[in-house]
C-alpha cells in the first residue's frame, strides 16, 4: 500500500455555536478520504458516547505518560481533565492517505499553528453575531446566561479568525461544506 499518497492536516476551528459539528457530519459523508481526529480525554464518558468514536477514554495516569513521552499534538486541562489530539493515530491516518481533520478549540488551534505552521487551516464564522444569537436561542438548549456565556467567547475566538489561511461563513450548509471540500481539493491538487 505504499503507493498512496500521504494525506494532510486539517486544522478545523470556528466561533462556539457557529455547527462545526453539522459541518463535519456533511464532510465525512461526501467524501471517504477524510478522518475526524478522536481526542483523548481524562473525563468519563457521557450517556451514549462511545470510547474510539467520540474520545479515547483515558486515566490521567496513561494521559500524563503520553505527555512525557511527546505523545500530543496539542493537549490541555480544562474542568480538571485532560483533553489531547494524539500523535500518532493522526500520523497512522495520514499515512494510509486520509485527510484528517483536527476539530479544536481556537486555543488548541494556536498550539497547532506554532508546531505546524504550514497546517491548512479553516475557521468557520457565523454570518454575524446576530445571526448565532438567533441560532443558540432557537436550540432551545441553554439559559440566558449560558447563551450570554457563549456570544462572548465566540467574539473573542472570532478575533483569531485571521491567523487561520481560509476563512468560511456557515450561512448555508451545503455551501460551506462545499466551500471547505473544494478549499481541501485545491490544497491536494498543490501538494
Amino acid at each position: 500500500m505504499s503507493d498512496k499518497k500521504k494525506g494532510i492536516l486539517v486544522l478545523y476551528s470556528g466561533s462556539s455555536g457557529v455547527g462545526k459539528g453539522t459541518i463535519m457530519s456533511e464532510l465525512l459523508k461526501k467524501d471517504n478520504t477524510i478522518r475526524l481526529s478522536v481526542s483523548n480525554t481524562t473525563r468519563t464518558p457521557r450517556k451514549g458516547e462511545i470510547d474510539g468514536v467520540h474520545y479515547n477514554f483515558v486515566t490521567k495516569e496513561q494521559f500524563i505518560d503520553l505527555i512525557n513521552n511527546d505523545g500530543y499534538l496539542e493537549y490541555a486541562e480544562y474542568c480538571g481533565n485532560y483533553y489531547g489530539t494524539p500523535k500518532q493515530q493522526v500520523e497512522d491516518l495520514l499515512n494510509e492517505g486520509y485527510n484528517v481533520f483536527l476539530e479544536i478549540e481556537v486555543q488548541g488551534g494556536l498550539q497547532i499553528m506554532e508546531k505546524y505552521p504550514d497546517i491548512l487551516s479553516v475557521f468557520v464564522l457565523p454570518p454575524s453575531i446576530e445571526s448565532l444569537e438567533r441560532r443558540l436561542r432557537r436550540r432551545g438548549t441553554e439559559n440566558e446566561d449560558t447563551i450570554m456565556q457563549r456570544l462572548s467567547e465566540a467574539r473573542h475566538e472570532i478575533g483569531f479568525k485571521d491567523k487561520y489561511k481560509y476563512n468560511v461563513v456557515n450561512d448555508d450548509l451545503d455551501t460551506a461544506v462545499n466551500e471547505i471540500l473544494t478549499i481541501l481539493h485545491n490544497e491536494l491538487a498543490d501538494n
